[in-house]
């Protein structure tokens, strides 16, 4: 297991498939989920160190993701993607700040190659 572990939630896999693709060349471990379920088996398995949490999904929203993380006690990266308004990602900063998570980013989409890269290098550790 590497020190450097990225768990996706997205509901767009080829989205998914992008970030996987960029982390790994960064050195990432990367695992990538369409939902809300599948993320939360996947969590454990991996203990992730930086998760890319889209907003707007079916069946468990980014809102209910993020409370989740937090019952977790997950205090690593937290990198919050939307394709829909900026405000659900604000909303879900605030809650994660709210509940003790100091290192939150906001990216929207159509996310540049370059601002992805910067976001997730700044995440790694050594």
């Amino acid at each position: 297991m590497t020190d450097n572990r990225l768990l996706v939630v997205d509901d767009e896999p080829e989205f998914g498939e992008f970030v996987r693709k960029v982390a790994t060349d960064l050195g990432y471990e990367v695992r990538v989920t369409t939902n809300g379920k599948a993320f939360q088996a996947a969590y454990h398995e991996l203990q992730p160190t930086t998760v890319v949490l889209d907003m707007v999904m079916p069946g468990m929203d980014g809102n209910e993701v993020v409370l989740w993380l937090m019952q977790q006690h997950y205090a690593a990266n937290l990198i919050i993607i939307t394709g829909y308004s900026p405000d659900y990602a604000t909303d879900a900063r605030r809650l994660a700040e709210f509940k003790g998570l100091r290192s939150v980013t906001m990216l929207t989409k159509p996310i540049r190659l370059a601002k992805l890269r910067e976001v997730l290098s700044s995440g790694k550790t050594g």
